[in-house]
């Protein structure tokens, strides 16, 4: 089959064919013919199988032939809305709608947030046919009578199920509301769980389920191995393989944005060109990241799960999982970065025995055992055993087997929040002495970030990665801050009893009489509201280790382990 079997528009074929294709993709061939018969859709297509086109070009198509396109100076409304979850995966999409709708009088506008509100503004007070957005801003411009979406045909959610992964459902569900209730919809998603059957179920109508590969599955050109490794031993396994090898270019997913800003220095040290890219940096470095890396002026990319997605390379061959997600589902994502449009990848996973128990789950959830390649090494200690992750200010148990006692997760959770607060306190300190200097942003960039652990303690937060994961706001850090002897000489005048007064009498202190007369004259100052408590460690970690053990608890393996030769990846020799 080519494209000219799917009756497409002259300007249409003409745009793919500069673009270098003469043969649709699966996920093409189904999609396009039902969206172009006015299908709602719901596609199961992971990330490099063109699912870009499947959706742009009907889309395109649909709206040229719906009518005469507006005069020069005539307002266009908006009649094609699609949403990413990511600026990254906006700008990529936008990208590849004005590519395909080049020869087309279409007018395609992308927004999304991490950049000015006021040229996105002007952009749509000229009018579009066709609005990429990322929900939040789109909300945002909408709530300030930016956007109207009462005239919207088609609507297309892009890779629903991180959008929802990344806790975005209620903002898609006000983006709904807005939209006529006769539209169009269709809906593309790497996997299917039970919120995506329940979006789906609630918006679309009759929709032609087209399903390329089995779903949950990773992509079948993607080679994927496993390396036990030590917890200390991943950054030695990390540069071996990369000198060994000479491999370039190679993404490396972190669990944490602290641990990405790490490993990138490290790399960087050992002679190896690399460059971090997570949620902490300004949508221009992000840019500026991506494109050098795009260009081949970095051989490694180190990125947090988030910050990845947009990223489309066709020929990424390399992988790294540096630390394991504790989500199935973002495993699939980040192996879905290499094999695309054809050509052939390797994902590589660095298994710690603390991660033992997420990764035997990844391959429930897969369907698949991986190869196991063991290098003795880089092998943990004979003498390492599993231990709890630290994820802000709960802990998570990702090894194999049963979790510790309560008295050890409530260790792991204390020791995270004393380095969280030492972390901060270090940051204040370096940016109020570089903050007459001129080079505050400088120093603020070198500094560890305000929302991350040390990572000596397994697994710190990246709150950014996963909206399940635990989150760090710089008002709590503040509070952390309060000097004991302060807070306490405060409770005291608050109940009365301050050093020196009676009961029921706080302490008053002795002012000058002019000071009392002035002081009368300014109004009553309402007192500070009294800090709040921190939340118990323990409590935290153990709710959510319970939550998580339940969700997941079909994903385990009968018996504690996988097979018995494989009991421990640590342990293969």
């Amino acid at each position: 089959m080519t494209f000219d079997d799917l009756q497409l528009l002259p300007a249409l074929l003409q745009a793919v064919r500069e673009q270098g294709y003469t043969e649709p993709t699966p996920i093409q061939a189904q999609a396009i013919p039902a969206v172009l018969a006015g299908r709602d859709v719901l596609a199961g297509a992971q990330t490099g199988t063109g699912k870009t086109a499947a959706f742009a070009l009907p889309l395109l198509q649909r709206l040229a032939a719906s009518g005469e396109p507006p005069k020069r100076g005539q307002f266009r409304p908006i009649r094609a809305l699609v949403l990413t979850p990511t600026r990254e995966l906006a700008a990529q999409v936008g990208e590849a709608i004005k590519a395909y709708g080049k020869h087309l009088k279409l007018r395609t506008v992308v927004v999304f947030g991490g950049v000015g509100l006021n040229p996105q503004i002007e952009k749509l007070a000229k009018g579009a046919d066709i609005l990429v957005a990322t929900p939040g801003r789109l909300l945002d411009l909408a709530d300030q009578g930016h956007v109207d979406l009462s005239k919207v045909e088609i609507l297309v959610l892009d890779e629903a199920d991180r959008m929802l992964d990344m806790g975005f459902i209620h903002d898609v569900r006000k983006v709904l509301a807005l939209l006529p209730a006769d539209k169009q919809s269709l809906l593309f998603s790497a996997t299917f769980n039970d919120d995506i059957k329940a979006l789906a179920a609630s918006l679309l109508r009759e929709p032609q389920h087209i399903q390329v590969t089995p779903p949950n599955t990773t992509a079948q050109r993607v080679r994927q191995t496993i390396y036990p490794v030590g917890r200390q031993r991943k950054m030695a396994l990390l540069k071996h393989l990369l000198d060994t090898h000479g491999w370039s270019p190679v993404l490396v997913f972190t669990r944490t944005k602290f641990g990405a800003n790490q490993v990138a220095q490290s790399l960087n040290e050992h002679g190896i060109r690399a460059m971090a890219l997570h949620g902490n940096k300004s949508q221009t470095a992000r840019t500026q990241a991506l494109e050098a890396f795009k260009a081949g002026e970095l051989r490694v990319l180190v990125a947090t799960d988030i910050a990845a997605r947009g990223i489309d390379i066709e020929e990424l061959p390399f992988v790294i999982n540096y630390d394991i997600p504790n989500v199935p589902e973002d495993y699939v994502h980040r192996i879905g970065r290499t094999g695309r449009a054809g050509t052939q990848g390797q994902a590589l996973s660095f298994v710690s025995l603390d991660e033992e128990g997420w990764m035997m789950a990844i391959e429930q959830f897969i369907g698949q055992q991986l190869e196991v390649c063991a290098l003795p090494e880089f092998m943990p200690p004979p003498d390492e055993k599993a231990e709890p992750i630290a994820m802000g200010r709960q802990v998570l148990w990702g090894g194999a087997g049963q979790p510790p006692s309560r008295e050890v997760m409530a260790a792991a959770a204390k020791a995270a929040r004393r380095e969280l607060q030492e972390r901060l306190r270090q940051r204040r300190q370096v940016g109020q002495a570089s903050a007459g200097s001129g080079a505050a942003d400088a120093a603020i960039a070198a500094a560890p970030e305000s929302n991350q652990v040390d990572p000596t303690v397994r697994g710190a937060a990246d709150p950014a990665t996963d909206s399940r994961h635990a989150s760090e706001d710089d008002a709590s850090a503040e509070r952390t801050r309060i000097d004991p002897e302060q807070r306490r000489n405060r409770n005291r005048r608050r109940r009365g009893k301050g050093k020196g007064g009676s009961a029921g009498q706080p302490l008053q202190p002795t002012v000058p009489a002019q000071a009392n007369v002035n002081a009368r004259l300014q109004p009553p100052r309402k007192p500070a509201p009294p800090p709040r408590a921190q939340p118990d460690p323990l409590r935290t970690g153990i709710d959510a280790l319970s939550g998580r053990r339940n969700k997941n608890k079909k994903n385990r393996p009968k018996g504690g382990g996988i097979d018995p030769l494989r009991t421990s990846f640590g342990r293969i020799g």
